[in-house]
């Protein structure tokens, strides 16, 4: 049985937040830390990664998302953060100003749907960010502490989200390529 690599996200695809986020991800390579940027293109916040799924379940998974009863709402994309913590930083992100709460309201029905359809609990609590660079060394990490500072509670945007994609990520040798399964409107 064919297996597909899915997640459910809201795409990042207003041109100015990119620049901006473009901006910051080229501060925090000239820092000379050894960092692995997400591409423009792949740009997204995820709001449940389901993992490699048989094709059979995406077609539940789509009619699951056709239940998506939410209105459209700004989400401001703000401050510079990291996982675990700024100062052992594996992945380096942006978060949510407003909008926050109406993500977060969408993932918790998206995690009770899912679980009718058979899947496991997320295991970590849920906090929306935007994943720019993921950490491949521990080199000259100390250097990056300078832009989290000033980036902390940065603007980068404000952006419509009208719809909500399910997407496939096929892995590569130069990284995921994404594309879109389902895409939901929001009201």
């Amino acid at each position: 049985m064919e297996r597909i690599r899915t997640f459910i996200s809201i795409d990042v695809e207003d041109e100015n937040i990119l620049c901006e986020l473009e901006g910051v991800q080229s501060l925090l390579i000239k820092s000379g830390a050894d960092l692995k940027l997400v591409r423009r293109e792949n740009i997204h916040l995820t709001l449940r990664f389901l993992g490699e799924i048989p094709i059979s379940i995406v077609n539940n998974v789509g009619r699951m998302m056709d239940k998506l009863n939410f209105s459209s709402f700004v989400m401001e994309v703000k401050g510079l953060g990291a996982f675990p913590k700024i100062t052992r930083p594996n992945v380096i992100w942006v978060g949510v100003g407003e909008g926050h709460d109406e993500v977060v309201n969408i993932f918790n029905f998206l995690e009770r749907e899912l679980r009718k359809l058979g899947f496991r609990p997320e295991t970590k609590s849920f906090h929306p960010h935007i994943t720019i660079a993921r950490v491949r060394r521990r080199r000259n990490l100390e250097r990056i502490i300078d832009v989290f500072n000033n980036y902390r509670d940065y603007v980068f945007g404000r952006m419509d989200v009208k719809s909500i994609r399910l997407k496939r990520s096929v892995l590569t040798p130069r990284g995921p390529i994404y594309s879109t399964l389902k895409e939901v409107f929001l009201a």
